[in-house]
């Protein structure tokens, strides 16, 4: 039976999409690495809440069926700021790219910054 189970996870991480200007940080990837780590054994893994497990799934297929958004569909596009989706996933990506760049340590940056040529660098404008 847990078999079935991990072919239908399986399936569900194929179908779920990835969001390339995440980085790897969007839900497909953290799904794909939960789904790996809880069947470690593949079609062996032994499951010891299988209705536990398969609620989850019947849940994260409702999500990936967009059940809910077809169920409550919204008025706009937009959120309560006005803010539209596209202007969303641009700020977010932007934003998870400077939180990798703090991570990479100080020593990293400065070593990436002193390898960079003059020419590479922005033109400052001439003081007063």
């Amino acid at each position: 039976m847990s078999a079935t189970r991990y072919r239908r996870f399986l399936k569900l991480c194929e179908e779920w999409p990835r969001d390339q200007t995440k980085g790897g940080h969007d839900l497909g990837t953290f799904l794909r690495q939960r789904v790996a780590s809880a069947f470690r054994e593949g079609e062996n893994t032994q499951i010891s809440d299988p209705e536990k497990c398969d609620q989850m799934y019947e849940s994260l297929a409702r999500i990936n069926g967009n059940v809910y958004r077809q169920r409550f569909p919204r008025a706009r596009d937009t959120s309560f700021t006005g803010v539209t989706v596209e202007e969303s996933r641009l700020f977010l990506s932007e934003s998870i790219q400077r939180v990798d760049e703090d991570k990479k340590g100080l020593w990293k940056t400065v070593m990436e910054r002193l390898s960079k040529s003059p020419e590479d660098a922005p033109e400052k404008a001439p003081e007063k």
